[in-house]
């Protein structure tokens, strides 16, 4: 129920994360005012829900003048330009103490840009992630909100009392100034990509070694209900037993899907924030590029039509992974990511100047979110306990461990039978090297100095030395490496 200190609300931009957030905050007793551009799709919802709280109008001016002050219009329109039609529109009908939200996947700069811009107005900004999908919007979500902290204090209660909950906790918390919360929801969607594909992976690996995807589906759900426990885990297992309704004919629906992966983006901003701040978020760069490589259709069928039949191996049943090799393959490739998005959250809070609390971002993650897990819940300990860097904690370092055997089992499969795991073998080389007493970086080092004079450094003394790598005589007069 909404407080009299409360800002009135409006949800702005009624596509299906839209609509579900207005249902959402209405079924805690607050008035909601909706408004879509297509005036059609606000009549359709109110229509329908009506009774619950729901207001609609067709223009901007009439949602500001329906609204008491102070006023929260949150914004759910797609990303990019769209936002800032909205902001344009609103800057001449709202007043000092209002405030704007955007509930998008915005780029965590267009944000901090936007923020500066209403600021200067009077005006409150948060650029909030939100994430769940249709479903978690409607019944709790998880509210990554940063920008000005007024602006979430006035707001907090409403988001409070829709999001999801973890142990009694709302999944949501304050984040920082400026794109702090885009930039945490970024983060949040690149270890998505990463945990999908990672599944993809192994599931695929199962069906190698089972008849059906019904059987697959049952290793799923045994593994959904241990320490691999999560939201997409669920869903998948789900997905593996839907029949073709169209077809009609018994063949499972995931056989006809296109393996064409769409994105929007938003793995492809991780990856590309991590090499800005030298972070090697290897696992989620390469789901990102997987999904790039699927949509190149027509270059892989005419590499595929080239490869001599000799080298055809998909489809091979020999060496097929072992189900717990595969389920230890999925907890590393997990885990790694998870590490990933971590190590690069620590370094964007100091790139950035924000005061990121990882644990609480942990904590956020622990429900209503896609990424929502079992996992979730000692990455939190481990993080709130000690070091940003889950390798460093000896739990997570135990656990990886105890993956090892299985994770180069299921590899070797994988290979042996050409099943691409780009996703799944990165993750392990990325651990592989942080755990390398020595990594064959010298060499690199070394041409870099020959062809470049770029210089190196030594092991056994201070400062920066370049070489000749001219090749010593032998006793015999001829050249040898040195």
């Amino acid at each position: 129920m909404k407080t009299s200190d409360e800002p009135s609300i409006a949800v702005t931009g009624l596509a299906a994360m839209g609509s579900a957030l207005a249902r959402n905050i209405a079924s805690t007793g607050r008035p909601v005012v909706v408004h879509n551009r297509t005036t059609e799709r606000a009549r359709e919802l109110v229509d329908r829900y009506g009774s619950e709280n729901l207001v609609m109008v067709e223009e901007l001016d009439e949602l500001v003048q329906r609204l008491e002050p102070p006023r929260a219009v949150i914004c759910m329109v797609k990303s990019g330009r769209p936002v800032d039609d909205v902001i344009d529109s609103l800057l001449d009908l709202l007043e000092p103490g209002d405030l704007i939200v955007d509930g998008g996947n915005s780029d965590f700069r267009d944000t901090e840009r936007r923020a500066a811009r209403v600021h200067d107005r009077g005006i409150g900004y948060l650029g909030m992630g939100v994430s769940g999908g249709e479903e978690g919007a409607l019944h709790g979500p998880s509210l990554m909100p940063g920008g000005h902290r007024w602006a979430f204090d006035l707001l907090e209660p409403a988001l409070v009392a829709i999001a999801a909950r973890a142990d009694g906790e709302p999944c949501c918390a304050y984040l920082g100034e400026g794109g702090a919360g885009h930039y945490v929801k970024m983060v949040h969607n690149g270890i998505e990509y990463a945990d999908m594909a990672a599944i993809a992976e192994c599931v695929e690996l199962l069906r190698r070694r089972c008849d059906t995807l019904d059987e697959v589906a049952e290793i799923v759900d045994s593994w959904a209900d241990g320490e691999l426990d999560s939201f997409l885990l669920e869903i998948t297992a789900r997905i593996l037993r839907v029949p073709d309704d169209l077809a009609d004919d018994g063949v499972p629906l995931l056989e006809r899907v296109s393996d064409r992966a769409e994105q929007k983006g938003t793995g492809r901003l991780t990856a590309q924030e991590a090499l800005e701040l030298g972070e090697p978020a290897t696992t989620i760069a390469e789901a990102s590029m997987h999904r790039t490589l699927s949509s190149l259709t027509d270059r892989r069928s005419a590499a595929r039509a080239a490869t001599p039949a000799s080298l055809t191996r998909a489809g091979s049943s020999t060496g097929v992974a072992d189900p717990d090799a595969v389920a230890s393959a999925l907890l590393g490739t997990r885990l790694v990511a998870l590490a990933q998005g971590f190590d690069l959250l620590d370094a964007a809070r100091h790139e950035h100047g924000w005061q990121l609390d990882l644990g609480d971002i942990a904590r956020v993650w622990r429900a209503g979110c896609i990424i929502r897990s079992a996992l979730l819940v000692d990455v939190a300990a481990a993080i709130s306990g000690g070091s940003p860097h889950l390798l460093e904690d000896h739990r997570i370092a135990e656990r990886l461990a105890a993956a090892d055997t299985g994770w180069r089992e299921t590899l070797c499969a994988a290979i042996g039978t050409g099943v691409p795991v780009p996703v799944t073998s990165a993750a392990l080389a990325w651990l592989d090297a942080f755990r390398s007493e020595r990594l064959p970086m010298a060499l690199i080092q070394a041409q870099r100095d020959l062809f470049g004079a770029h210089t190196y450094e030594r092991t056994d003394r201070d400062g920066t030395f370049h070489s000749s790598w001219t090749p010593r005589p032998n006793r015999s007069g001829s050249q040898t490496e040195s």
